[in-house]
């Protein structure tokens, strides 16, 4: 049997939701809805960007304007190109497991993820193996963006290993049918969201990537 490890991106591989979230809260407090970091973790991480959208929309009560995708894009790349980092452990985690399929399942958009890749310099790593909810009909908690994975990469779900940060994603890898390791090893994490990678149905959570590899060559062997 050959395994499959799908990878979610922001906060398994990098460390960009501080810096996202960071974004998002300041420009929604400027467009006039006071929005503290912890508000952006619990009302728009995980989304699709469209997603995210329409809950800024709803907590500001109006439509954004037009302008808002672009600005946030830019501003959130440019400040990925001097302060983004890979979650601690991912380099060593990616590299133990190189022998194995491997690709990239996220909510964030393809220019997002090719900038993303390109400053953590692991393009060579995942190559046209990363796949975003843009290109499917659902986001997560929906299990499109990883069947769609699977089918791309010809392996069933069954045989699919899901390593996630967030709760929608673990649900989602859950919905698919895929073994699924709940991850807090970013630094936005928090004790609390252990239980609820777990409620949200994650086989196994770990706190480190250390930890996920012991896991994961548990269920290898």
């Amino acid at each position: 049997m050959t395994r499959l490890i799908i990878y979610d991106f922001d906060g398994v591989i990098a460390d960009s939701e501080v810096v996202a979230n960071t974004v998002l809260a300041e420009f929604v407090t400027e467009l006039g809805t006071p929005t503290t970091l912890e508000d952006s973790y619990r009302l728009y991480m995980g989304k699709r960007f469209n997603e995210v959208v329409a809950a800024v929309e709803a907590s500001l009560g109006r439509s954004l304007p037009e302008s808002f995708p672009a600005e946030f894009q830019q501003r959130t790349l440019e400040r990925f190109r001097n302060e983004l980092r890979l979650v601690d452990g991912a380099r060593q985690y990616v590299d133990a497991f190189a022998h194995l399929p491997r690709c990239i399942a996220s909510s964030s958009s393809p220019d997002r993820l090719a900038v993303c890749l390109d400053v953590l310099g692991l393009q060579s790593d995942f190559g046209g193996r990363v796949f975003s909810a843009s290109a499917v009909s659902r986001g997560k908690p929906h299990p499109d963006i990883f069947l769609h994975a699977a089918e791309q990469m010809q392996c069933k779900p069954a045989d699919c290993i899901v390593i996630e940060d967030s709760p929608s994603g673990v649900a989602a890898g859950v919905a698919a049918g895929m073994t699924v390791i709940g991850l807090m090893a970013a630094s936005h994490m928090r004790p609390e969201h252990r239980a609820r990678l777990a409620s949200a149905g994650a086989r196994f959570v770990a706190s480190t990537f250390e930890e996920a590899a012991h896991i994961t060559r548990r269920l290898l062997a």
